[in-house]
């Protein structure tokens, strides 16, 4: 499928199928995996999250900035520079409004934390797999490299979940 046939925007699929997105997705259930052992609430996992995954774009941001500036000797403009860095590094907040919004789902007792916390982890996954396929998409045709690169992106978060299981269980 193409970013048409999934009627996915250009501005959509730079957002996620950027390194930023990916690396959010993993960000984030690195983080939950660790406020588990913190704490057993999906409240503190959603603090513990929300603050990191802000704190990590707030320092994209920063590094990229700088980085823009001294690829083009300042040539590139403080304005220019945070924005586009900004633009770029938004992927890593997309990302984790959806497992955000299931730890606060959490927090609410609509269900209880250590599923909210397991179900996070679990559509991380399912995300970045689906983040593997659409980068893949992007460029080729087939299926297999597709499958492939879904896979081997959903093995990062295959990695914490198997982390949280030996570590918590």
């Amino acid at each position: 499928m193409t970013d048409e046939q999934l009627k996915i925007t250009p501005r959509v699929a730079r957002i996620l199928v950027s390194e930023e997105a990916v690396y959010g997705l993993i960000l984030v259930s690195g983080m939950i995996v660790v406020s588990r052992s913190l704490d057993s609430t999906s409240a503190s996992a959603l603090v513990t999250v929300g603050v990191t995954v802000f704190v990590f774009y707030i320092a994209h941001v920063y590094a990229g900035t700088l980085g823009r500036l001294a690829a083009t000797d300042g040539k590139a403009g403080l304005r220019a520079s945070l924005v586009a860095s900004a633009r770029h590094s938004f992927g890593m907040i997309a990302v984790s409004i959806v497992p955000l919004f299931i730890l606060l789902l959490g927090t609410t007792n609509l269900i209880d934390d250590t599923s909210a916390m397991w179900a996070a982890l679990i559509v991380n996954t399912v995300l970045l797999g689906v983040l593997g396929w659409i980068a893949v998409a992007r460029w080729s045709t087939h299926w297999i490299p597709r499958l492939l690169s879904a896979l081997v992106t959903a093995a990062f978060g295959g990695v914490l979940i198997l982390l949280k299981a030996f570590i918590h269980h």
